[in-house]
């Protein structure tokens, strides 16, 4: 039994583009007409892991149906102006509405060299660390839902020296409260596994601060959050990569809730979804990824679409031949704590 009660996924549903990774992919209704996606994209000469530490970029898809199929539109990042510590490679976009504005979250990097050959696996592994360790998060913000953007020239979080998050900042969660607060959640590693952290704002410029020293999910292994407020309680939706929540199904999505955002329990059931969906015309199959889950609320604040990457090949993204993002028709529940 999961949270989620994932339904037949059509043919054409989400978004992929021929000869591109895509990963990723938050979606938002615009009042123009249809939707924006923002996802990650980098190019299949380069291998899946590997290359979009060193080539991803952010574009933006459109689709006059929530479910899709996505078309390309535009790269949204990097692009002319962007600034220098994200110019490289931008990743991990999700996207929020914010009062009158919009909000584009996104991990980025930059490097002083050229990024090697997509097959040289050697020089992609040997270099790919100087690229990971200067991953940071940024913010962007936008008059509307498609843009343009206006890039903040510095990253709103760094990763802290001497501290539990001290190599990585990445996979950013926005949060809005019904205050109106950002509660920005994120994964950082730890000798003992990843872990995920907050920093809390008052308005999307930040400054945004730490609750507490210490993760909010101490012992669960877990990364990708996606984190709501249901009007009575936070509610989590992250990737359980060992399985130990899930009923021993290793990187499907684990579900949470918390009172105050900060203390977190395994919620009712425990699992949010599987990798096992259904496809059209193919009946169940388990995939070998469906991760950073993204969900699409409708107006009565309840979840209709879960916006996953997805990945074939057996269990993990490396073994992936192919990448797309994955629109997931739900019949959802907003459980109180």
């Amino acid at each position: 039994m999961s949270f989620l009660n994932t339904k037949e996924i059509k043919a054409g549903y989400g978004f992929k583009m021929d000869g591109y990774w895509v990963w990723c992919g938050s979606v938002i209704s615009d009042p123009v007409g249809g939707y924006q996606m923002y996802a990650a994209r980098w190019p299949k000469e380069y291998p899946m892991f590997e290359g979009y530490i060193f080539k991803s970029e952010i574009v933006r898809a459109w689709s006059d149906n929530l479910y899709g199929s996505y078309e390309y539109v535009e790269t949204v990042l990097p692009c002319e102006g962007t600034p220098q510590w994200c110019r490289k490679m931008v990743h991990n976009p999700t996207v929020v509405k914010y009062k009158d504005k919009y909000l584009l979250y996104f991990i980025g990097s930059t490097y002083s060299f050229d990024a090697p050959d997509g097959n040289d696996i050697v020089k992609l592994r040997n270099k790919k660390d100087l690229v990971y360790d200067n991953i940071r998060i940024g913010m962007a913000v936008s008059e509307t839902a498609r843009g343009p953007w206006r890039v903040m020239p510095e990253p709103i979080l760094l990763p802290r020296e001497g501290k539990w998050d001290d190599i990585i900042v990445t996979n950013p969660a926005p949060c809005i409260t019904p205050e109106g607060k950002i509660y920005l959640y994120y994964r950082s590693n730890t000798p003992d596994g990843l872990r995920i952290g907050l920093a809390v704002a008052d308005t999307p410029d930040g400054p945004y601060k730490r609750v507490q020293d210490k993760p909010v999910t101490e012992n669960f292994h877990i990364e990708d959050p996606f984190v709501w407020h249901n009007g009575t309680c936070f509610n989590m939706l992250a990737k359980d990569i060992s399985g130990n929540i899930t009923d021993g199904e290793k990187n499907c999505g684990a579900y949470f809730i918390s009172e105050d955002g900060i203390n977190w329990k395994v919620g009712t059931p425990a699992k949010g979804y599987s990798r096992t969906q259904i496809l059209e015309g193919k009946g169940e199959v388990t995939l070998g990824c469906v991760e950073r889950p993204q969900l699409f609320f409708n107006e009565e604040g309840f979840p209709v679409c879960m916006f996953a990457a997805a990945g074939d090949g057996p269990g993990h993204f490396t073994n992936a031949v192919n990448t797309w993002n994955m629109a997931i028709p739900v019949d959802g529940i907003n459980e109180r704590a």
